[in-house]
């Protein structure tokens, strides 16, 4: 396929996925133009028509590189020159060992990196169908909620139907209406992260008798009804609704998002906790938490009714209460090669969500990768992907045919994607646990650098 430098790459979609795509083809040297339809046309979960902005929780989840693998894809981007992280680093709020930020002061960042980038056009318009046979190099990045007419373009180009699931948002609740007689800060184990004490949760406990009737609230609660096309849509087993985990087993919320284990209640010292509800902070000002793991579909009225049962949220006040939306995804591996071209129509490449990939930073890194596969094959025709066992090798491989297309399902990054190694101890004995993943961190680095490395010479 041939492409012409003097045309722009054309990305479709200012998500973080897109953000990040239109950032690396840039800083490669090909002109962009992002393709936003915000403000001109909204969408069921966007607030504003700011770029990346945070649909969903304001957690990158864990930023730990030595023992986990999402936070081995955060250095790698790092390293990468990613503008998501850039952003997320300096908007970063206290959330333990995980990277939360400042949803607005993130996307104000981002938004103002990409419109004073030269090589960067936004256009604010939507992009209906299949683009224009004149782009010769287009990314779609359109993310969770691509729109119905473009879903159906994609789905009679490769003669696929589409697949889906249900993606939940979490309430946030104002801070000053939180009741501190009965809440308290603390991290799991006192543990303390970039920013923060040791101290960045708010924790509302529940004894078993509080908790049990939680539980039947949140069974008998009133949830919006499916429409007739989202019935046989399911849900992604990592961002399940509080309620649709509660009717797993009556202990479930209580041995997951409700576990209580490395918290003491200072209020009351000698009162056992059964269960525990954890706060996130959500903005920098520190007025706006996020109900961790409290993704729903239950109606606003009974998210009310039965979130102000938890003890010290009694009399919470809402700045947002949860929701739910339909996310589309195609069948990567079968449809897209290895460096996310879609096989049926290669001018067309795929970034982020849609790709099945999960989580934002997975997102932004298939974005980051798409933007800079777009950029080498306009500007210099060769391409290079990163090595396998890095953390961006990793989801890429997964998503480029790791994963059996049969039963092809959303995923974040995780250390069983990695290829595997014979790591051993000086005992000769094979590492296992925490020791292994800490292998699998050193060896993705190490690669990483390697072949950035090798980049660097090649373009010298």
């Amino acid at each position: 396929m041939r492409v012409n430098p003097d045309i722009p790459i054309h990305v479709i979609g200012g998500g973080l996925a897109g953000s990040e795509t239109a950032w690396q083809a840039a800083r490669a040297g090909a002109r962009v133009v992002i393709h936003e339809m915000r403000p001109v046309r909204g969408t069921a979960a966007h607030e504003t028509d700011g770029m990346a902005e945070l649909v969903c929780s304001n957690s990158f989840r864990s930023d730990d590189a030595e023992n986990n693998a999402v936070g081995v894809l955060h250095e790698e981007m790092r390293r990468m020159d990613s503008l998501i992280m850039a952003a997320a680093d300096a908007h970063r709020v206290p959330a333990g060992a995980a990277l939360a930020v400042d949803r607005h002061g993130f996307s104000d960042a981002v938004t103002a990196a990409l419109e004073m980038e030269p090589l960067i056009t936004i256009a604010r318009e939507k992009v209906a169908g299949l683009p224009p046979a004149d782009w010769d190099s287009v990314i779609v990045a359109t993310g969770p909620l691509t729109s119905p007419d473009l879903s159906r373009a994609i789905g009679d180009l490769t003669d696929e139907t589409e697949l889906a699931f249900f993606d939940a948002i979490a309430p946030i609740v104002h801070k000053d209406s939180i009741d501190f007689d009965v809440a308290w800060f603390q991290s799991r184990y006192d543990k303390a992260g970039p920013g923060g004490d040791g101290a960045d949760y708010i924790n509302c406990p529940m004894d078993a008798d509080q908790y049990h009737a939680f539980i039947d609230a949140l069974l008998s609660g009133e949830t919006v009804a499916f429409k007739d096309w989202e019935k046989d849509t399911p849900y992604f087993e990592g961002c399940l609704p509080i309620e649709v985990m509660a009717d797993r087993g009556v202990e479930t919320l209580a041995h997951g998002p409700m576990k209580p284990v490395g918290l003491t209640n200072p209020n009351a010292p000698d009162r056992r906790c059964h269960a525990v509800v954890q706060l996130r902070q959500d903005n920098a000002l520190g007025t706006l938490y996020n109900m961790v793991g409290f993704q729903t579909k239950l109606t606003y009225g009974e998210q009310k009714r039965i979130f102000r049962m938890i003890p010290g949220l009694e009399k919470a006040e809402f700045a947002r209460l949860g929701g739910i939306h339909r996310n589309t995804f195609i069948n990567s591996p079968k449809l897209l090669d290895e460096t996310l071209r879609l096989r049926a129509e290669p001018r067309l490449r795929f970034a982020g969500q849609i790709t099945g990939c999960e989580g934002y930073v997975e997102s932004a890194a298939i974005g980051l990768l798409s933007g800079r596969f777009a950029a080498a094959e306009k500007l210099r025709g060769e391409i290079s992907r990163p090595p396998p066992t890095t953390a961006m090798g990793a989801i890429l491989g997964h998503v480029t045919g790791g994963a059996m297309a049969e039963t092809f399902q959303p995923m974040n990054v995780n250390f069983g994607l990695f290829p595997p190694m014979d790591a051993r101890n000086e005992k000769g004995k094979r590492l296992k646990g925490r020791e292994r993943k800490q292998a699998h961190a050193r060896r993705a680095l190490t690669d990483l650098d390697a072949w950035l490395a090798g980049n660097r010479a090649a373009a010298e």
